[in-house]
């Protein structure tokens, strides 16, 4: 599951944060940074896909 969130975070990156962390902060960011420019957000989208993890909660 991890694996389809990073490929749909480079493809589209705001599904990829949302699918991840919901409608928290980093997702609204990468709005943001998508918004601007799609490379910014793919990358940031990566980095918050890869540092979340679902067992802390």
């Amino acid at each position: 599951m991890k694996l389809l969130r990073i490929i749909l975070g480079i493809l589209i990156p705001p599904l990829g944060v949302f699918l991840t962390v919901g409608l928290s902060s980093a997702f609204w960011i990468n709005i943001l940074l998508t918004l601007l420019a799609w490379l910014p957000g793919a990358i940031h989208a990566v980095w918050v896909i890869t540092k979340f993890d679902r067992t802390a909660y």
